[in-house]
């Protein structure tokens, strides 16, 4: 394949898994928190400061080495973004249902904190309407965030956020008048493995809601992992992984009639031509 018309996800993903076995720290025989099923520790190889840089404009950033599932990202990024739940039975997918409790909550994480409403001059917004607010009435501003790790309330989630903050940041189209939309992810930790491009994915469609319904086009998506690491036993599938031949990317395409962001659903995001190779199953999980 040349490397031209290769998935530009797939090289940045191979090079970050090939530097992290090879030059990564290995945690075996430290104390750490996670453990596997059987109850033995789940150690990791690991990288610090990572840092990923997707352009939008050029590339919709999905695996081809397997396949994302586009949909069900998304519903989980609208889950937290547009529902604003901490409650899985709002969510299609199953993968948060280990850090829930009995009633279905994951506590004040994620959904909960975004849902939150906090004084400004112009009034009371939650964190989301804060950013559409701004992208619409001030988009070179330099304090348009999000924040889900809130320190006083970290007691009361089942889990501390990984992906805890969104900076957005507009620049202008070189030669035009048009206004795009950029940002950056910063993430505490990832499990490279199983959540790496699902967070890319659901995060550049994140981009281009925002900037549609602001009337932008979608930039850079910048994502920086201060703790990105592949646990022990995820090892030789990740080898078995990035051994694949990349294909090209897929083509993206979001809803051009939706100018409402809580009007979105996963329905109106779609991959086309999107090909790829099997999939890897039965990942075991570290809780």
């Amino acid at each position: 394949m040349k490397e031209d018309i290769m998935s530009y996800a797939d090289k940045i993903f191979i090079e970050m898994c090939r530097d992290i076995i090879d030059n990564g720290t290995d945690t075996s025989g430290e104390k750490v928190r996670p453990k596997w099923e059987d109850g033995s520790m789940a150690y990791t190889v690991k990288r610090f400061g990572v840092v990923n840089r997707y352009d939008l404009s050029k590339e919709f950033p999905a695996l081809t080495l397997r396949r994302t599932a586009i949909k069900s990202c998304t519903d989980e990024m609208l889950w937290i973004w547009q529902r604003k739940s901490n409650n899985i039975h709002d969510l299609k997918s199953h993968i948060w249902d280990s850090w829930a409790d009995e009633e279905g909550s994951i506590g004040k994480a994620y959904g909960y904190q975004m849902g939150v409403k906090h004084a400004y001059k112009e009034g009371m917004f939650d964190q989301v309407d804060r950013v559409i607010y701004d992208l619409k009435n001030h988009p070179y501003s330099r304090r348009i965030m999000t924040n889900l790790y809130v320190h006083q309330d970290l007691h009361e989630m089942n889990l501390y956020p990984c992906a805890y903050s969104m900076t957005f940041n507009v620049t202008r189209e070189k030669g035009t008048e048009s206004l795009v939309l950029n940002g950056i992810l910063n993430q505490r930790s990832q499990d490279v493995l199983t959540a790496n491009n699902w967070n890319v994915c659901q995060y550049a469609v994140l981009l281009h809601m925002l900037a549609q319904v602001c009337g932008m086009k979608a930039g850079e998506f910048v994502h920086v992992i201060a703790d990105a690491h592949i646990y022990d036993r995820h090892v030789p599938l990740v080898e078995e992984l990035i051994g694949r031949e990349p294909l090209p990317a897929p083509k993206f395409w979001l809803n051009p009639e939706v100018t409402d962001f809580y009007a979105f659903t996963s329905d109106d995001v779609k991959l086309i031509d999107y090909e790829t190779h099997d999939q890897i199953r039965n990942i075991p999980v570290a809780v």
